[in-house]
């Protein structure tokens, strides 16, 4: 059975996301499609991009994700198929395909529809059937002209100095989570074996310490660790909005908030690691 991920904007108050799913199993009736979320801030490719990458490639080789992340059709927007180790996306080129991966995408292709509906409501007249098409086997070449690259945009990135790490919030969770852009392995290409403290807005509420789970704090406490997709996150252990607090609200953080990471005393890379 062939799969198809959602990623949109379109939220669950309307009836779009139905009929996007309506389009992709009319044309595809045995696939299956899978909701990775459908409330990405209105028109941010930065927090559609964050989601999906976190996701996609957990997903069997031959899935095809949509991306419903401002999807109109412009002169220099066009709409496309990029595949990449071996997964099929849809979006508009809008930028978002170069957050979405750390190298240039294998194969890109344009896509070339009549006009009609698909001008109108691009998720269900342009990229249901499109997936649609994949999904049933049908191969990009069919659907337009190979191009050689996808839109660039600046990347949300860490300011990086040689002791300091200047990190920003990207994403606040379901339970108040706050997602900063630092990954793992930068944190630990900057630590070298050194001590380090996390600070952001609130003075007195520095963290010290990585956190394997949640539960190596008390109830109560805060933490950071690095989450399954790799991110540094800053989180409540039970807490969340409304029971307790979450990070987010106790510590008054709101998306692209600065957060700091210091790094000090010895630089011996063979020091026991105190994680």
């Amino acid at each position: 059975m062939s799969i198809i991920t959602l990623t949109t904007d379109l939220g669950h108050r309307d009836y779009y996301v139905a009929a996007v799913k309506a389009a992709i199993l009319s044309h595809a009736p045995n696939t299956q499609v899978v909701d990775i979320t459908h409330h990405i801030a209105p028109f941010s490719i930065y927090e559609a991009a964050y989601q999906l990458r976190s996701v996609c490639m957990d997903f069997p080789i031959g899935t095809v994700h949509i991306l419903g992340i401002n999807p109109e059709l412009k002169a220099d927007q066009p709409h496309i198929v990029v595949h990449h180790m071996s997964h099929y996306f849809i979006g508009a080129d809008n930028g978002i395909f170069s957050l979405l991966f750390d190298t240039e995408p294998e194969d890109i292709f344009e896509i070339t529809l009549p006009q009609g509906e698909s001008w109108t409501f691009p998720l269900k007249g342009v990229f249901a059937t499109t997936a649609a098409h994949l999904a049933n086997g049908g191969t990009p070449e069919l659907l337009g002209r190979r191009v050689k690259s996808v839109k660039k945009t600046q990347a949300n990135t860490p300011l990086i100095d040689e002791d300091l790490l200047r990190g920003s919030v990207i994403q606040i969770d379901h339970y108040g989570n706050v997602v900063i852009n630092i990954t793992r392995t930068l944190f630990d290409n900057m630590r070298r074996g050194r001590q380090f403290s996390i600070s952001f807005k609130r003075a007195g509420y520095s963290i010290t310490k990585i956190s394997e789970y949640f539960t190596e704090v008390i109830e109560g406490e805060r933490l950071a660790m690095f989450a399954t997709n790799g991110y540094l996150i800053i989180a409540i252990n039970g807490g969340v909005t409304g029971h307790g607090g979450s990070a987010a609200s106790l510590f008054g953080l709101r998306l692209n908030d600065i957060i700091r990471v210091e790094f000090y005393g010895s630089n011996d890379k063979n020091r026991k690691d105190d994680l």
